[in-house]
């Protein structure tokens, strides 16, 4: 039986680009609330078995499992593999994404096709193997947008207008999956990340710094966020009733008022 303590008690996860970041926080935050993770990863595979370990020490079951998210035969092993070790699914996390900063009048295709690969099409494809399994448990999917997806950030018009576009995936999956599956949206405004390699040195780090002041003193919460803000966020809609889909909610501190 589940308590408030424990909502996703015998529910599983599968958490997209779950590593580290937002996604490592997602993953033991769900794992606290009770649930079963398996946390894919490409590229960050000694990270991914760090997570793993840290939620079998939550005392929950987990697995990693390397996935590429633009590719079809990547994605349907990946859930292949989380049903093989879990027998259900409950809950879908999109969470692999690119980001990147480039000026938009030099922005090249092979940029352009390489954020929209991973931001947009890996949610869509992560979605479409998972649905049957969803279905089955009446599930959640949970997709990570930005809110670069609601503002113009002229920097990052490649990474702005694929998070819209998870936005707008998000609402259209909300009306063609119902009513066994509820599809949610999370979108977050700044957020600093500092573990797993993030940390600079030097020039750099000072610009990052002056950088996160600028942000910080720019919120009406008066910091930046964290990675557990967004994943606290992520486990409202998890738990939450199914009759609360369609919804694009951002954690940003009033950044973006």
């Amino acid at each position: 039986m589940t308590s408030p303590q424990s909502p996703l008690l015998g529910q599983s996860a599968f958490i997209t680009g779950g590593a580290r970041r937002i996604g490592r926080a997602i993953a033991l935050s769900l794992a606290r609330a009770g649930a079963d993770i398996t946390l894919t990863y490409r590229t960050s595979k000694t990270e991914a078995l760090q997570t793993k370990a840290d939620v079998e020490a939550l005392g929950r079951r987990a697995q990693a499992v390397c996935c590429d998210v633009r590719s079809e035969g990547s994605v349907r092993a990946a859930v292949a593999a989380h049903i093989t070790a879990h027998n259900r699914l409950d809950i879908l996390i999109n969470n692999a994404a690119i980001f990147e900063t480039a000026p938009l009048d030099t922005l090249t295709l092979a940029q352009w096709d390489a954020v929209f690969e991973t931001n947009t099409r890996g949610p869509f494809l992560v979605a479409r193997e998972a649905l049957p399994h969803l279905r089955t448990a009446r599930g959640r999917i949970v997709n990570i947008g930005s809110l670069g997806g609601i503002q113009p950030w002229a920097g990052h018009a490649h990474y702005c207008a694929s998070k819209a576009a998870v936005h707008m995936l998000t609402q259209t999956m909300a009306k063609a999956f119902a009513p066994e599956v509820a599809v949610n949206c999370v979108a977050p405004g700044w957020i600093e990340m500092t573990e797993n390699g993030m940390s600079q040195q030097g020039a750099a780090q000072v610009a990052a710094q002056d950088r996160a002041a600028r942000f910080a003193a720019k919120t009406p919460m008066g910091r930046n966020g964290a990675a557990e803000d967004v994943a606290r966020a992520v486990l409202f809609f998890a738990a939450a009733a199914e009759f609360i889909t369609g919804q694009i909610l951002t954690v940003d501190g009033g950044l973006g008022l």
